[in-house]
């Protein structure tokens, strides 16, 4: 009875892991990158352009 639930168990797992693999993308992170800068720049700054 023991083997056989760890059996079973083993099998929900391995089963539940390909799902998730081979499932659409649950993923809801916000859209970011790079973003451009819109200020002023410093009186310091001495780069040339």
């Amino acid at each position: 009875m023991n083997l056989s639930k760890s059996f079973a168990n083993a099998m929900r797992y391995v089963s539940e892991a390909a799902g998730r693999i081979f499932s659409p993308t649950d993923d809801n992170y916000p859209n970011s990158g790079v973003q451009p800068f819109e200020g002023k720049r410093s009186k310091k700054s001495k780069s040339k352009d």
